[in-house]
């Protein structure tokens, strides 16, 4: 119990860089959830379930942070600042796994076997992020901030957006770019529909541009001036007497139908 107490500080010294002292982390919600959370995990196990989910509910109470006496959590595991997180019963968390507030390890299942995430060694769980059902995560893998994952996930791997989708792969980003070794702004806010869509607003940016040429080209003083061209070429007559010219040229009228009534 204390050589896991002693790691546990020296996890949070060097994975948070406001931890300045020993006693500065001892007032840490984090540390207290998992201290709580060993105690209750062995009374679990040795079938003291009701003690231990009554003490499991008081660190809940104290810290904001709940984590099922069921759960297994392995070695050097962290959970910075750790509001609203959420550790259901048949949870895996492997060892030095770094875990932000509000991440859920959550069963999308009501029968009663194996229904929440493995997490594998050395992985890190953004903000937010929601990794629900039995699934894996694998070792070395990231999860951005806000991501739903709920399909495995290969090891050092980076997954973003909802759903999950693969952003870095074998420390390489999808546009061949070298991965961060830390939680990174690009990783919180990168979206493989967000390129998309970014894509396509570029697309009719472009499209837009190329209308606006073409309404150029056919700008209003550009058809006047070629009106007037037209115009120059029509006879300076008033339009009654064009028209009565070609009445008087094509059509006369007969008296005798129009007496009937069958010329009309």
């Amino acid at each position: 119990m204390f050589r896991h107490l002693r790691e546990d500080v020296q996890t949070i010294l060097q994975k948070d860089p406001a931890a300045r002292s020993v006693f500065e982390v001892l007032t840490y919600a984090g540390f207290w959830a998992i201290f709580h959370h060993r105690i209750a995990h062995a009374l679990y196990r040795r079938g003291l379930r009701l003690l231990a989910r009554v003490l499991s509910q008081w660190s809940r109470f104290l810290t904001g942070i709940e984590i099922h006496p069921g759960a297994t959590i392995g070695r050097r595991f962290f959970i910075d600042h750790g509001a609203g997180v959420v550790i259901g019963e048949t949870a895996i968390v492997g060892d030095d796994v770094l875990m932000y507030h509000q991440v859920t390890l959550g069963g999308t299942s009501l029968a009663k076997t194996k229904r929440h995430p493995t997490v594998g060694n050395n992985v890190l769980l953004g903000m937010g992020a929601k990794v629900l059902g039995n699934i894996t995560i694998g070792d070395g893998a990231r999860i951005g901030a806000n991501a739903v994952v709920t399909r495995d996930v290969p090891p050092n791997t980076s997954v973003v957006g909802v759903p999950g989708r693969i952003l870095v792969q074998d420390g390489r980003h999808i546009s061949e770019q070298p991965t961060a070794t830390v939680m990174d702004q690009a990783l919180g806010n990168a979206d493989p529909m967000g390129e998309i869509i970014r894509r396509a607003l570029r697309e009719i940016e472009t499209l837009k541009c190329r209308v606006e040429a073409v309404e150029e080209e056919q700008h209003p003083e550009r058809i006047l001036r070629a009106l007037d061209t037209v115009w120059d070429k029509i006879p300076e007559k008033p339009l009654t007497v064009q028209f009565d010219e070609m009445c008087a040229d094509n059509w006369h009228p007969c008296p005798e139908e129009n007496t009937t009534g069958d010329g009309i």
